[in-house]
């Protein structure tokens, strides 16, 4: 029987923290980087559970993206895999039912990176990629990176966001998108 279970980092066991690693390094095919496992810690985890088998993760977290002069807290997505085997059948899905919920609870916006293989995913359930510039406010300033423009995707809670404006993310150690 499939379970799908909610719960901050702080209430995840050391050997459930360690069944997300393994999971996730698999699914990206051993480049999830220590500092990529960093940016799913401190939020919320959806787990989706097969018995004692962890077969599907996501995570939210809180992140500051800068547009227009405003600071908006945002449910930044991080860490969403599902194992090769039970790939779809409708996992990944459900994770992100979860992710949505504490997206549209708690924060002003909803936002994340897609690889080329999961937009699809994103995009079916509403999420809407980014038209305008990206950048990063990093310690030497604002920089842009275009190289990460059409890969961000948005799901609006409450704020309103002007396309021609710049979307910038605050900084973090690794990919900062």
């Amino acid at each position: 029987m499939v379970e799908v279970r909610t719960g901050h980092t702080s209430a995840l066991a050391a050997g459930e923290l360690a069944a997300i690693r393994r999971l996730l390094d698999e699914a990206f095919d051993g480049d999830f980087s220590d500092d990529d496992f960093d940016h799913s810690l401190g939020g919320m985890h959806a787990l989706v559970l097969d018995g004692d088998e962890l077969i599907a993760h996501g995570a939210v977290v809180l992140r500051r993206l800068l547009h227009n002069g405003e600071s908006l807290r945002t449910g930044y997505v991080e860490g969403v895999a599902v194992v090769a085997h039970r790939r779809r059948e409708g996992h990944a899905s459900v994770v992100m039912d979860a992710l949505e919920r504490v997206v549209q609870g708690g924060y002003e916006l909803g936002a994340l990176s897609a690889s080329n293989s999961a937009a699809q995913l994103y995009a079916g359930r509403g999420w809407q990629c980014w038209p305008g510039t990206a950048s990063v406010v990093s310690p030497t300033g604002v920089q842009r990176l275009p190289d990460e423009e059409g890969a961000i995707y948005l799901l609006p809670v409450t704020a309103r966001l002007d396309p021609t404006a710049d979307l910038a993310c605050d900084w973090r150690d690794g990919d900062v998108w």
